[in-house]
C-alpha cells in the first residue's frame, strides 16, 4: 500500500533518522521543506522531498496537500487516561477556594479516582478509556504513555495494566504502560507507609513483570505521597524488575527528588513547576528528559514550568497533556503547544520540538517517532490550509487539523 502526499505547502520537522532529541538553542530549530511531497509505504515513511523531485509512480493512493502543512503526529507521554468515572464535583469544589491538598486530605483527589475504579470492571473501565484514546488520535497524538496508579490495590493495578494492554493491541498508536503504584498511600496505608511499600515490591511488581505489563515504573514523589526515601526503594526494586524509572517530582515542592531520579536513570522527570538553580544543574548532567505539564498548570492555576529557565540551561524540554481526571482533564496535545507558547514563553518552533521529538525521546521511541524521517512510521498530521505553522498555537481554540494519518492510514 502506497500513499504520494503532494504540493505540502511545508512539512515540518524533517530529521535523520539518528536524532533523538533536540536540546538548548536547537529548540528553536524547526527543520521544513516547503512545496514538498511524501511517500508512505504501507507504515513507514520511504521518502520525501521537493515537489520538483516528486518520483513518478501511480500510488495506491494520493493526497493533495495544497495550502496545508504536514507534521509528525504528537508523542503524549504522561497520561492517566485509563480511570472510572470523573471529579467533576472536586472541579466546583476547587472554584469554591479548596486547594489540591485539601480535596485530598478530605479522601477525594487520586484515592477517589481509586475508590471508583476498584468498584467498576475491567471491560467498564476498557469501554471508557477506549473513547478518550479515540478522542486523542482525533486531535492529532499517534504515541502515548498510559500510567496505572488508580488502583492502589494489587487487583486494581494489574486491572489497569491489562487494561493498558488491551488499547495497545486494538488501536493503532503507539501504546506506553507505566506502573504507577507509588501514586498515593491508600487509606488502611496512612500509617504504615513500609507496608504498602511492602506491597508494591513483593506482590504487585512480580506480577507485573510475570504478565509484561509496563515498561516504566513511575512515582509521585512530593511532601504528603512519597518521600525522596520512599521514592528510591520504588526505583530500585522495579529496575530489578527491568522497570526503566520516570518520576512525578516538583510540583508543589523541590525535595530532592530529581536528584533521585538522574542517580537512577530516570527517562524522565515530569512537573517541575517548582525548579531551583541545584536542580538545573544536576540536569545539566544526566540523560534524562524535563517533561512540563502546561494544561495542568492552567487547569489547577498553580505556576507554570520555567521553560525558558530550562532552554536557556542548554537543555532538552519535552511537554505532555498529562490526561486524568482530577487535575488536567483534557487529551489535546494542539492545546497543550498553544499554551506553552502563551503561558510558557516557548517559541512554536520549541514547543512543537518538545511536542514531537522530545515527547518521543520520553518514551523510548525516537527511532521509530516524533520526525519526518525516512524508515520511521507514518504517523502524520495534515492541517486545514493554515498560513504558517505559527497559527497552530496563535488560533488556540481553533481546530486545524484536518486529517490524520496512524501509521499510515488515515483514522
Amino acid at each position: 500500500m502506497t500513499t504520494l502526499i503532494i504540493n505540502i505547502k511545508e512539512l515540518l520537522q524533517i530529521r535523520e533518522a539518528s536524532i533523538k532529541k533536540v536540546s538548548g538553542v536547537e529548540m528553536a530549530i524547526l527543520p521544513s521543506l516547503k512545496n514538498a511531497y511524501l511517500l508512505i509505504e504501507n507504515d513507514l515513511i520511504s521518502d520525501f522531498g521537493l515537489m520538483e523531485n516528486c518520483p513518478k509512480i501511480i500510488p495506491n493512493k494520493s493526497i493533495d496537500a495544497t495550502g496545508k502543512m504536514v507534521l509528525p503526529s504528537w508523542c503524549d507521554s504522561h497520561t492517566h487516561i485509563v480511570y472510572a468515572g470523573n471529579r467533576e464535583q472536586e472541579f466546583v469544589d476547587r472554584i469554591n477556594g479548596l486547594s489540591y491538598e485539601e480535596i485530598a486530605n478530605r479522601g477525594g483527589g487520586i484515592l477517589n479516582s481509586a475508590k471508583k475504579l476498584n468498584e467498576t470492571s475491567e471491560e467498564e473501565i476498557y469501554n471508557q478509556s477506549k473513547q478518550r484514546l479515540e478522542e486523542i488520535m482525533r486531535l492529532g497524538t499517534g504515541a502515548v504513555e498510559i500510567k496505572s496508579g488508580y488502583g492502589l490495590t494489587v487487583e486494581g493495578e494489574l486491572k489497569m495494566l491489562r487494561v493498558i494492554k488491551k488499547l495497545s493491541e486494538n488501536y493503532p498508536i503507539k501504546v506506553k504502560a507505566t506502573f504507577l503504584g507509588a501514586h498515593a498511600f491508600p487509606s488502611e496505608y496512612k500509617e504504615n507507609h513500609s507496608g504498602y511499600l511492602d506491597l508494591i515490591t513483593n506482590e504487585m511488581l512480580p506480577k507485573i513483570a510475570a504478565e509484561n505489563l509496563a515498561e516504566y515504573i513511575d512515582v509521585f514523589c512530593e511532601k504528603g505521597y512519597f518521600s525522596v526515601e520512599e521514592t528510591e526503594r520504588i526505583l530500585v526494586a522495579g529496575k530489578q524488575f527491568g522497570l526503566i524509572p520516570k518520576i512525578h517530582v516538583n510540583q508543589f515542592n523541590t525535595i530532592g527528588g530529581i536528584a533521585v531520579g538522574v542517580k537512577h536513570h530516570a527517562l524522565t522527570v515530569d512537573h517541575l513547576e517548582v525548579l531551583t538553580d541545584e536542580d538545573i544543574a544536576i540536569l545539566k548532567g544526566s540523560d534524562t528528559m524535563p517533561v512540563a505539564l502546561p494544561s495542568c498548570s492552567y487547569f489547577l492555576s498553580i505556576p507554570y514550568t520555567p521553560a525558558r529557565k530550562i532552554i536557556n540551561a542548554g537543555l532538552p524540554l519535552a511537554i505532555a497533556t498529562d490526561f486524568n481526571p482530577g487535575s488536567t482533564p483534557s487529551g489535546n496535545m494542539n492545546f497543550v503547544v498553544a499554551t506553552a507558547c502563551i503561558k510558557m514563553k516557548m517559541t512554536p518552533e520549541e514547543a512543537i520540538n518538545a511536542a514531537t521529538i522530545n515527547g518521543a525521546f520520553a518514551m523510548g521511541i525516537s527511532h521509530s517517532h516524533g520526525s519526518i524521517s525516512v524508515g520511521k512510521k507514518a504517523n502524520l498530521i495534515i492541517t486545514k490550509p493554515i498560513t504558517s505553522y505559527y497559527q497552530l498555537p496563535y488560533a488556540f481554540g481553533s481546530n486545524l487539523i484536518d486529517m490524520v494519518i496512524l501509521e499510515g492510514k488515515e483514522i
